[in-house]
């Protein structure tokens, strides 16, 4: 988890804006940081702040291999096929960083094929001088964030993990100028003019939710043909976890009790042992009071035998992080900051309070196998399919943007095994009929591919489905409610007239007013909010839904 900056064409160079920027992700990589002008190219200024997982100091960003010196390098990310990689194209690594193989690639097959070829989480800027080229792109998901602010009146060009590194430089901006997240799954090819100056060549989108992968895979074709869809299901994503133990910090495990991190814990549990990991795994489940979250995690932690940490937060704690977590969200999205208040305040206790810093999470598993409750009320199993393609498409707006800027905000580095490309492709693949909740149990493809495999007592694996947002706080009184009491101390309603979508409850208008004092005018960020499809709700809560059975 680091944090990329970059200028393309910015009068004035190194200013004490650009500076004032580039400090605004300094959480992202507390390690080292390092900000440069480029001397050939005078109006290219590349920053970087450095989360070290994997490599020393010879890892450091921008990165310049002794092969290429014209090409430079800013990227945050994981390449986790780097070594094969380099196994496959005999590439002659200057270094242990992983993200070496981006350049490496790049000169041998060019950007297109690039992207690709890579198995990994990544955003990333790479500049040829040679060619006087810009080349930038995402992960298919959007695991990583990036921002990118173009000026069309001024041919300027810059990008960053965080808009909040970038709304300084807007302001700064022509009237003609966009800031918005750069999407997933897509790079973009940039020329750099005589001027300095620069513009756009074109656009290309490289993936979409369910493709098959075009790198070599992890798991070959030839072990996955004997077995049965719940067998490849589960062998798939216990290998997700694998590749993704890669890692110099500490590995913990983000553990609410419900089915998505109890699955990841206890495959990243029985990994760490197999490959003899020197500490034991270490969990974090976080609650108020009698959270039946806090129940759930308990019970998972001692089956498994993780060195368990147990948060408790109060309403004083809300009160504290609301206006923080939304900043650092960058969104105004109702759902997105209620689920995001206890993640926040967990990644804090994460940082302050023990050595780990890598932290596996089960974000995606509900859009790839139709989770969330209201998929009940699907029309048809091609409506449950095409639902699950829209919420892996935008999860970058949402739970995906939640995940990151939360462990972000304190400096750790998340890991998403259901995200990854070769088990969202086999699962997406199978018949959509296998695919839909049954008899009332959502993920039931998913909970039968690891029934009798002994990784989790039946009581967890087969545990009714319960909004993270809601299973931290107690039945009685939801998160939701006491959110919704500070806000009514708190804010006096203005009836402001907003932009983009429009906020129609009081507190939705709270965060869109907190949120607009950070980033004004910038509503794109949020273009919908987040809702239940096929049921007729008021609230994005699950508990309006009718199916809702969590207790």
């Amino acid at each position: 988890m680091c944090g990329i900056w970059a200028t393309f064409g910015v009068d004035g160079g190194l200013s004490a804006t650009c500076i004032k920027c580039f400090s605004s992700i300094v959480h992202r990589g507390p390690d080292a940081w390092r900000i440069e002008q480029d001397a050939r190219e005078p109006l290219a200024i590349f920053g970087f702040q450095r989360l070290t997982i994997v490599d020393s100091l010879h890892g450091m960003q921008p990165m310049r291999l002794h092969a290429f010196p014209r090409t430079t390098l800013i990227c945050n990310g994981e390449i986790y096929n780097c070594k094969r990689l380099q196994k496959q194209h005999d590439f002659p690594y200057e270094t242990k960083c992983d993200v070496e193989a981006i350049i490496h690639s790049y000169h041998k097959f060019g950007i297109a094929d690039t992207v690709k070829n890579l198995d990994g989480v990544f955003a990333f800027c790479l500049v040829d001088g040679e060619k006087r080229k810009i080349y930038i792109a995402r992960d298919p998901y959007g695991v990583r964030p990036l921002f990118k602010l173009h000026d069309l009146d001024n041919d300027v060009l810059a990008i960053c993990s965080e808009a909040k590194g970038l709304i300084g430089l807007k302001q700064k901006a022509s009237k003609k100028s966009t800031l918005g997240q750069f999407p997933p799954g897509h790079f973009e090819v940039w020329s750099m003019l005589d001027s300095g100056k620069v513009q756009l060549d074109y656009t290309e989108q490289y993936y979409k939710p369910g493709l098959a992968p075009r790198f070599v895979p992890f798991v070959p074709e030839e072990e996955l043909e004997k077995l049965n869809v719940y067998e490849k299901t589960a062998y798939l994503l216990e290998a997700a976890c694998k590749k993704r133990l890669m890692a110099d910090r500490r590995i913990g495990c983000l553990l609410s009790g419900g089915l998505d991190s109890s699955l990841v814990t206890a495959l990243v549990v029985k990994l760490a042992k197999e490959i003899k990991l020197p500490y034991k795994i270490q969990t974090f489940a976080i609650g108020m009071g009698d959270s039946p979250d806090l129940v759930a995690a308990r019970t998972v932690a001692e089956y498994l035998g993780t060195e368990h940490h147990e948060i408790q937060f109060d309403e004083k704690d809300v009160k504290d992080a609301l206006d923080n977590v939304i900043y650092h969200l960058e969104s105004f999205d109702i759902t997105t900051i209620r689920a995001s208040l206890p993640m926040y305040l967990l990644s804090k206790y994460i940082k302050n309070n023990t050595d780990t810093t890598v932290i596996f999470s089960g974000e995606g598993a509900d859009e790839v196998a139709q989770g969330y409750i209201y998929f009940r009320d699907a029309p048809s199993p091609a409506a449950g399919h095409e639902e699950s393609v829209r919420l892996l498409s935008d999860i970058y707006l949402y739970d995906g943007l939640r995940a990151d800027r939360t462990v972000s905000a304190f400096s750790l580095e998340l890991r998403v095994p259901f995200l990854d490309i070769q088990f969202t492709h086999h699962y997406l693949s199978l018949d959509p009929k296998l695919r839909q909740p049954q008899d009332g149990v959502e993920k039931h493809l998913l909970r039968s591919s690891f029934d009798k495999s002994g990784l989790l007592p039946d009581s967890i694996l087969w545990r009714h489905k319960e909004a993270f947002s809601d299973g931290v706080a107690s039945i009685k009184k939801s998160l939701f409610t006491i959110i919704a009491e500070i806000i009514e101390e708190r804010y006096k309603d203005e009836n402001d007239n907003f932009e983009g979508v429009i906020p129609k409850t009081t507190e939705s208008r709270y965060y869109r007013t907190v949120f607009e004092k950070s980033f004004p005018g910038q509503h794109n960020f949020t273009p919908y909010y987040w809702m239940p499809k096929w049921v007729q709700v008021s609230d994005p809560s699950a508990r309006f839904i009718k199916h809702y059975a969590a207790k």
